[in-house]
C-alpha cells in the first residue's frame, strides 16, 4: 500500500526557515516523482515543487524559486523541501504527492495520483 507522510509543518516568523519531510512507504522512490503542492484557506491547491528521482530533475514554481529547494534522500525514501526566507503567502497546507513516471516538467493538481494527508504552515509575527 503506498502511502505519504509529510512533517515540519509549523508556525515561523517572516525571514524564517522549515524543512518539510515527504516519507514514502510501500514503494521506493525510484521511478517516481514526487510534488510539493499548497493549499491556502479558499484558495485552490497549487504546485510549489516536484523532483523526478530518476533522474534528481526539479521543477519550482516562480512563487517559490531561489527560496525552496527540493531534495531526495533514497536511503530514508524520503523527499524534503527546504523552506527559506518565508512570508505570509506561503501560509497554507502543504501536501506532497507522488506518480510513477511523471516527468515532472509540470506542477499539475490532477497529474498525481497519491497523496498524504498534509502539514500546516503557518507564517505570522
Amino acid at each position: 500500500q503506498l502511502q505519504l507522510v509529510e512533517s515540519g509543518g509549523g508556525l515561523v516568523q517572516p525571514g524564517g526557515s522549515l524543512r518539510l519531510s515527504c516519507a514514502a512507504s510501500g514503494f521506493t522512490l525510484d521511478y517516481y516523482a514526487i510534488g510539493w503542492f499548497r493549499q491556502a484557506p479558499g484558495k485552490e491547491r497549487e504546485g510549489v515543487s516536484c523532483i523526478r528521482t530518476s533522474s534528481n530533475s526539479t521543477n519550482y514554481a516562480d512563487s517559490v524559486k531561489g527560496r525552496f529547494t527540493i531534495s531526495r534522500d533514497n536511503a530514508k525514501n524520503t523527499v524534503y523541501l527546504q523552506m527559506k526566507s518565508l512570508k505570509p503567502e506561503d501560509t497554507a497546507i502543504y501536501y506532497c504527492a507522488a506518480e510513477k513516471y511523471y516527468h515532472c516538467s509540470g506542477l499539475t493538481v490532477l497529474d498525481f495520483g497519491s497523496w498524504g494527508q498534509g502539514t500546516q504552515v503557518t507564517v505570522s509575527s
